[in-house]
């Protein structure tokens, strides 16, 4: 009966996981199709290169989006990690435990808070913000760098902070005893070894940054020219798609499919190079 039972459970996980890899795979299919016509048809180059959005008069030019999306989460990830990696070693090892007890649930509460909410707060307190002390119109790469900062901070924190949590204390013990200081023996002899859940933490981190569409739709102006500083409104690639879907048909259509499919392989080769980079360091 119990073999029976273990047999059945394992047929249940297989279908599972072949569940997961067939509906990325419809993903896929889908997307390539939809978007390889408009490829065809405005040109690899023209399409990736040109720096006019004009649907109207038929031309598609994404470089403006590609450096919009690139500038927003390279801004947000700079803001982001550091602050997510330093939270995450003081609730790590530092952090007291009653003071661990409210700071943990307040973490991932902010994982569940709903993106339009992240986006009305960053219209109404960081735009403004933004716009008195540094000019501009307030919507700006600064301001959705800010905002995304924050949004990624939940993923950012609890992964990090479960990869340093697995790695031996006697690594930590092993630097005291040599002499070290605790933060040396922190910084140099305990995280490198969770140099694979610090990487991962930081690529989930970049594909939220990157895929998050609602919040950053408020507060980045959302115009499809290139930017000129970090004070310009931009247009991303997952804005431009939200913003132009529900009305576009034809070659438009085709094209903001196209546009998906940038965004797919962008985060895929994001993710190649992590997991490269991370064997490469093992």
């Amino acid at each position: 009966m119990v073999r029976y039972r273990e047999k059945g459970m394992q047929a249940l996980f297989l279908l599972c996981a072949c569940t997961s890899i067939f509906a990325v795979g419809l993903i896929c299919i889908f997307l390539f199709a939809g978007g390889f016509p408009a490829f065809q048809k405005i040109g690899l180059f023209s399409f990736l290169g040109g720096t006019v959005w004009k649907p109207g008069e038929g031309i598609f030019g994404i470089l403006p989006m590609i450096l919009g999306s690139f500038y927003v989460t390279a801004g947000a990830i700079l803001l982001g990690v550091p602050m997510g990696l330093f939270t995450a070693v003081f609730l790590a090892y530092f952090c007291p435990k009653k003071l661990y007890r409210i700071l943990k649930p307040a973490v991932n509460l902010l994982a569940g808070i709903p993106s339009v909410i992240y986006g009305f707060f960053a219209l109404v307190l960081i735009v403004p913000l933004v716009r008195n002390v540094f000019g501009g119109r307030g919507s700006s790469i600064l301001t959705g760098s800010l905002l995304l900062a924050f949004m990624i901070l939940p993923t950012v924190i609890s992964v990090i902070e479960a990869a340093v949590q697995a790695v031996p204390k006697t690594y930590y013990e092993g630097g005291l005893a040599l002499g070290a200081t605790k933060e040396r023996s922190l910084f140099f002899a305990l995280l490198p070894g969770a140099r694979s859940g610090i990487l991962a933490g930081i690529v989930l981190g970049i594909g939220r940054a990157v895929g998050e569409t609602m919040a950053v739709l408020m507060v980045v102006g959302n115009q499809a020219r290139i930017p000129g500083s970090l004070l310009d409104g931009v247009r991303t690639l997952t804005t431009n798609i939200v913003l132009e879907m529900g009305y576009a048909s034809g070659l438009h259509r085709e094209a903001l499919i196209a546009t998906a499919v940038v965004l797919f392989v962008f985060i895929l080769l994001i993710n190649l190079s992590f997991s490269a980079f991370n064997r490469r360091g093992k």
